[in-house]
């Protein structure tokens, strides 16, 4: 791992003259990138230089105390040994985190779509209620919100939303949210008080740049409509909706949110950019034999990973056997304590993976 930790370090070096690089000032995006590059570079020498330094206290410890020669010295060089030893494993285990290698993903923004599965009117209702928990989990941690596109039912139901969240690293603390969400409640329509089970699809996408998927206007389909609400009763009375197709995938994204035409085009392509680039990193990922599947699942959004039940007043996250007793809470955007959780799972099995993998070696 000394290694690793020096080639880091060369690597900041080399990244701290071109961040003083005029051209590179100038450039928002490049320095943007550069900068959130560099500062995690920053994060892994500090450990780095930390454990380098108790490696070096340990091994003089060990010779002061193999030599003998000086008495005095043994107890103070035994004592330090004992601390720097305690205090290594934990070093240890932080660097090798920070030096596997991280999701290129991570610090992305995301388009986050929540589609209503079996369940009828009560999965819309529960997408509904899935929408404002990520909103309000959104708001504990300052990242913001933006609405794309929604589709509702007229009860207060969601056929489907899509919306973007943007912050720091938000891709990192929500991709483990994409799958299949089942809720287990008594509808306010069930007279009988019978408990209806309903399921909701999420799917996190990173948000795409320009520059990472090139679209040709060639390749594209734009239809304008009027705009519709609940039942087909006309929102607009101008053609502002957009609908685009993307000919060569076949994929096809809807917009009408907003009365400007360009504003709904303009939402529908960040969408569409998005989901293409889900496209391309899903394809990628099929064509590695040794693609890793850990146990906080695939990611695939047919995979059923949370329930939410109402009587019992639990949440059970199916991927990890996590089990809390404060729904109320969840739903009210604490989905902190799943997120950690799922988080230390995967970085479980990544170092086991890499442990692996380094035997093999």
């Amino acid at each position: 791992m000394l290694d690793l930790v020096k080639s880091v370090e060369d690597k900041l070096d080399k990244l701290s003259q071109e961040l003083s690089d005029p051209k590179v000032i100038s450039d928002n995006r490049l320095f943007t990138k550069l900068s959130r590059e560099h500062k995690d570079l920053a994060e892994v020498v500090t450990v780095g230089q930390k454990y380098r330094k108790l490696l070096t206290t340990i091994g003089e410890a060990r010779k002061i105390i193999a030599d003998a020669n000086d008495p005095e010295l043994i107890p103070l060089a035994e004592q330090e040994l004992q601390q720097s030893e305690t205090e290594l494993e934990p070093i240890e285990i932080k660097l090798k985190l920070l030096l596997l290698p991280r999701d290129p993903n991570d610090a992305r923004n995301v388009i986050v779509e929540i589609r209503a599965g079996t369940g009828g009117e009560e999965a819309g209702l529960f997408v509904a209620d899935l929408f404002r928990m990520y909103s309000r989990y959104a708001d504990t941690r300052g990242f913001k919100i933006e609405l794309l596109s929604s589709n509702p039912t007229g009860i207060g139901g969601l056929k489907e939303i899509i919306f973007s969240v943007s912050g720091e690293n938000v891709f990192s603390d929500l991709k483990y949210e994409s799958g299949v969400h089942r809720v287990q409640r008594v509808p306010a329509t069930e007279a009988s008080g019978r408990i209806h089970t309903s399921a909701a699809s999420v799917a996190v996408l990173p948000e795409a740049d320009e520059v990472d998927i090139a679209i040709s206007p060639e390749d594209l389909r734009i239809d304008v409509f009027r705009s519709s609400g609940p039942g087909g009763q006309s929102v607009n009375t101008t053609d502002s909706a957009v609908r685009i197709t993307h000919i060569p995938t076949g994929t096809v994204v809807s917009c009408q949110d907003e009365k400007s035409q360009l504003k709904n085009k303009n939402k529908a392509m960040k969408v569409l950019r998005a989901r293409l680039l889900d496209h391309a990193v899903a394809a990628q990922q099929a064509k590695i034999a040794s693609a890793r599947k850990t146990m906080v699942g695939s990611g695939d959004r047919s995979e059923k990973i949370r329930t939410y039940n109402y009587p019992q007043n639990r949440v059970t996250d199916h991927r990890i056997n996590l089990t809390l007793y404060k729904l109320t809470d969840i739903l009210a955007g604490d989905l902190s304590e799943f997120i950690a959780a799922l988080h230390s799972k995967d970085q479980e099995e990544r170092l086991k993976k890499a442990g692996e993998l380094a035997e093999v070696n």
